[in-house]
């Protein structure tokens, strides 16, 4: 990025060469005064990047048959202004006034000149590159006979047709054949690169040079593309992919964007129904690697850039576009502008419309645009809100007094904020039309009455005075929210119960929904083995004469929360991390997990023990997050009541996770089901993590027709070792009228492995057989277990070597 921005600078003879040309070309042109003169001494104080531009417009004016309003217009056009000129060391004051017997010999002369002004101001020039890099020696009359620049060795062989192929297309057109060239020309390149090299900095600049021209030359073939169709924009976003990749360090997301073009690329040849959907979700994870690269650069360049411009004195509109402007100035643009021409034509060919209405609730309210959910999710709006917001990654809550929630961003339809939105009869939608998008940014302050259907959205413009009459009913069913109640749990004299002890005044709902299934539902449904640590042990254990500092400081941090001060939560989830197990705990936790056949942890020594008793204590603690505290406080419960027993289960390393919602949540259906399905575990899904899982819809009465609605485009899997996982199981998750799940944290012993996807190779996504199998069999055990409960279930599960695991299940809100 910093080369691409500086010239090349003068090195041994190239910078002395500047001084002495302007010379011989004064003398060869008898044009001793004047600009020229003025121009030479300019030049013999310093040169710098304006010197292209003025010998580009002397060229110009002799051009145009030396025409002065020609010589200006390309000066002002390139920023250079007569107060500039004057404002060097050496001043230039006069206008060119040359003869017409002078213009060959200079034009000629004025040419050359330019090849050295660009070898040391313009790095990124392709010719000047090239010929720094593949040598050359100065020919012609009175022009520093016998200069030369040898030749870097060891490059490739037919590595100098390539630049000459390059050169000979470089103001084509048809861009296509140039563009497949400079690829190829760029990744004969890479390896040298990647090496040491005393010519390393001119192989650098060549590489510049050559991106420089993809980028350029991909906008010129803009118009060849207004009337392509999709594959042929499909083709050129390949093109510009490998660009990138080959920019870019750290580029194993952007390779598997680029094999998923490719592959919606041969779904579309080979006429399979599915390529738009296929490539839709691709083309939303190539979004996400340009948006998370931009958002890297930002934290690298934007504080310098800001230190830097306040101790300039730089104005702030300048500063704070500086990062923006950097990343825009390379393909990484051209490939955004080659997404949005691309996005509209996958949405009409997929049907998928404008929108995706994830909860379907009518609205009215004030337009009010926010950044991101997260920074107003504690906020309070007095009169009813339909949030703008840019921003939306799942786990946030919604605010008090918003009756919509509508954002460009793309969180799962069964994601914490999705469910909240459902529960609370919120509207919630992602909108896909950039237009729309603009027009609800522009309705900031406006009163905007909202329709939904399973697939549209239908806003309209309201006079204030028509708030009372459309909404009064709505409002009226707002204020009755149902009264709740936690019933404080006590210790039952057990640190450790298996789970066919299970009851509700040990555990919540989650261990029992699990002990419940177990034995009921079909052979081919796994449930793992679990046991639990009940409730009240968690303050059983604070009460004991081992934590004596760590209750007293609670005690201390509790009061300053009472007070108001919500920074103490912080400090309590310390706190709790502080608390040593007793000799009791972990003798009756050993037992009960031994006799249930889960491997114990201490068996692998001391320090696996302590990693599973962090993990206990970090659900414990996580009844004190910010969002479960502010969730509680919104719907009036005690938080002192609120008890957190541990549901201990051993983790399938699973091939894939999946959710499921016996009802579709979207459109209300019951005689339809909902799921979505992710590689590796289900924290990606559950979570906060960026991009979509496969989604599906399956009718009951048709469990082996199971349609795809989307395909994923999550670019991280977690995996894990065979390992343990702590979930939280409170008494205040499966209230009726309140939607607890997804509060608290569930903590794996083991940290899983972030491995960055390749669908490409994904038999979910490659083999329609084996999909619609898996697909079916989890729709089928979704059907199966709603039918034992007899009502709506929420499901989660994992695929292990094609067989389906249920971990947990809840009645669906």
């Amino acid at each position: 990025m910093i080369l691409s921005s500086v010239g090349r600078g003068g090195e041994g003879d190239v910078g002395q060469r500047i001084r002495d040309e302007i010379l011989v070309i004064q003398r060869n042109n008898n044009c001793k005064g004047g600009i020229m003169e003025q121009w030479h001494q300019k030049l013999h104080n310093n040169t710098s990047p304006d010197d292209v531009v003025i010998c580009q417009a002397l060229m110009d004016y002799l051009n145009c048959d030396l025409d002065i309003s020609v010589y200006w217009k390309t000066m002002n056009d390139n920023g250079i202004t007569k107060e500039r000129l004057l404002s060097y060391d050496r001043a230039i004051r006069s206008e060119p006034d040359f003869r017409r017997d002078q213009k060959d010999g200079l034009l000629r002369d004025l040419r050359n000149y330019m090849r050295t002004l660009k070898g040391v101001h313009s790095g990124a020039d392709l010719e000047s590159a090239i010929s720094n890099c593949m040598g050359y020696k100065s020919e012609g009359k009175g022009f520093m006979v016998g200069v030369k620049i040898n030749p870097i060795s060891g490059l490739p062989s037919g590595f100098p047709e390539l630049l000459h192929f390059v050169l000979e297309h470089v103001e084509d057109k048809n861009v296509e054949a140039l563009l497949e060239g400079l690829l190829e020309t760029r990744a004969e390149l890479s390896p040298l690169i990647s090496k040491s090299n005393n010519r390393l900095k001119d192989l650098l600049f060549l590489d510049i040079a050559l991106d420089s021209t993809v980028w350029t030359a991909i906008e010129r073939g803009y118009e060849e593309l207004n009337s392509a169709k999709p594959e042929k924009i499909m083709y050129f976003i390949t093109l510009v992919l490998e660009t990138l990749a080959l920019s870019w360090d750290d580029n194993e997301d952007l390779i598997y964007c680029l094999k998923g073009w490719n592959e919606a690329l041969s779904m579309s040849k080979s006429g399979d129904n599915l390529w738009a959907l296929y490539a839709k979700s691709v083309l939303d994870r190539t979004r996400l690697a340009l948006a998370g690269k931009a958002e890297s650069y930002h934290h690298l360049l934007q504080p310098s850039a800001e230190y830097l411009g306040s101790q300039l004195g730089v104005e702030l509109w300048a500063v704070n576009i500086f990062t923006e402007e950097i990343i825009r100035a390379g393909s990484a643009a051209s490939l955004s502008s080659l997404l949005n021409r691309l996005d509209p034509v996958l949405r009409e060919t997929a049907n998928l419309g404008s929108w995706q209405v994830i909860s379907p609730v009518e609205a009215i309210g004030y337009v009010v645009v926010v950044d991101e959910l997260l920074a107003v999710q504690n906020k309070s709006y007095e009169k009813p809100t339909i949030l703008v917001a840019k921003s939306v990654k799942g786990e946030e809550e919604i605010p008090d007094g918003a009756v919509a929630v509508l954002t460009p961003d793309m969180p799962d339809v069964l994601s914490y904020v999705s469910v909240r939105a459902r529960n609370s009869k919120v509207c919630f939608a992602t909108c896909f039309d950039s237009n729309i998008w603009a027009d609800l940014q522009a309705s900031e302050g406006k009163l905007l009455q909202i329709k939904p259907t399973s697939a549209d959205i239908v806003y309209s413009t309201l006079k204030v005075g028509d708030l009372t009459n459309a909404s009064s009913t709505s409002l009226k069913e707002d204020d009755s929210l149902p009264s709740l109640t936690l019933v404080r749990k006590q210790f039952g004299g057990r640190y450790a119960i298996s789970s066919d002890e299970f009851t509700s005044e040990m555990v919540g709902a989650k261990s029992r929904n699990i002990a419940y299934l177990k034995g009921k539902v079909p052979s081919w449904v796994g449930i793992p083995t679990s046991v639990a640590l009940p409730f009240g042990v968690f303050e059983k254990v604070l009460s004991d004469g081992l934590n004596q500092g760590v209750a007293e400081n609670l005690h201390i941090l509790k009061k300053k929360l009472g007070e108001g001060d919500v920074s103490a939560l912080g400090e309590i989830r310390k706190a709790v991390l502080e608390l040593a197990a007793p000799s009791q705990l972990v003798e009756e936790l050993k037992n009960r997990m031994q006799s249930s056949g889960m491997p114990w942890p201490g068996d692998e020594g001391q320090q696996r023990w302590e990693q599973a008793w962090l993990a206990i204590k970090k659900v414990w603690a996580s009844k004190w997050n910010e969002r479960a505290y502010f969730s509680t406080r919104k719907v009036k419960l005690d938080h002192e009541y609120l008890c957190m027993a541990v549901l201990v289960q051993e983790i399938i390393n699973a091939d894939y996770a999946f959710v499921i919602h016996t009802t579709n949540p979207s459109s209300g259906d019951s005689s339809e089901i909902c799921a979505e399905v992710v590689k590796g575990l289900g924290e990606t899904l559950v979570g906060a993590y960026p991009g979509r899982a496969l989604s599906f819809i399956c009718k009951k009465n048709d469990l082996n027709s199971p349609q795809v609605l989307g395909y994923p485009s999550k670019p991280i899997g977690l995996f894990i070792r065979r390992s343990i996982i702590f979930r939280s199981d409170s008494n205040g998750e499966d209230l009726e009228g309140y939607a607890g799940a997804g509060l608290y944290d569930s903590v794996p012993m083991d940290e899983e492995e972030k491995v960055v996807l390749d669908y490409s190779s994904d038999q979910l996504i490659k083999d329609a057989d084996f999909r619609r199998s898996l697909l079916s069999s989890i729709a089928g055990a979704g059907n199966a277990i709603e039918e034992l409960y007899g009502s709506p279930q929420d499901i989660e599960g994992v695929v292990r070597d094609g067989k389906i695991y249920v971990v947990q299940t809840r009645p669906q809100m």
